[in-house]
């Protein structure tokens, strides 16, 4: 396989993969989501609130995006946003209990997505798989 097949693969998984999220949302009622927003949501599930910086640093994603998906995710009534009692700059987010009530739907959602996604492939192939991917991130 050439070097530019596997970015092209690895291009239409990553669009597959979303549009398998999207569409598995959409089926729950879940409108006015992006698959953006999951990966605060998620961030958020593993702690009970985090500050904007934290959240930047927990999905990867610059602070001015983090702001942007935050702002629609209060919009939405999926988190809100508290200042700090003690430094009135800082800003946590939190679940609100729509946000929440998520958990369950997005957890069943993943769960279909890594059965999809590892359908045939055997226990030896995902640990070479993820081995890989590591390197690949790594490299980066």
């Amino acid at each position: 396989m050439k070097t530019r097949d596997a970015v092209s693969l690895i291009s239409k998984i990553k669009e597959k993969t979303s549009r398998f999220i999207l569409t598995e949302m959409a089926a729950q009622g879940i409108h006015d989501l992006a698959t953006s927003h999951g990966d605060i949501i998620y961030a958020l599930y593993n702690h009970q609130r985090l500050t904007m910086a934290e959240i930047a640093k927990n999905i990867r994603k610059d602070k001015s995006t983090v702001t942007a998906l935050v702002d629609k995710l209060v919009r939405t009534g999926y988190v809100a946003k508290e200042r700090d009692a003690t430094d009135s700059r800082i800003l946590h987010v939190a679940l609100t209990p729509k946000g929440e009530a998520l958990q369950p739907i997005f957890e069943n959602i993943s769960q279909r997505l890594l059965d999809t996604f590892y359908t045939g492939v055997t226990d030896d192939e995902k640990n070479e798989l993820l081995r890989i991917l590591i390197k690949i991130h790594d490299n980066f």
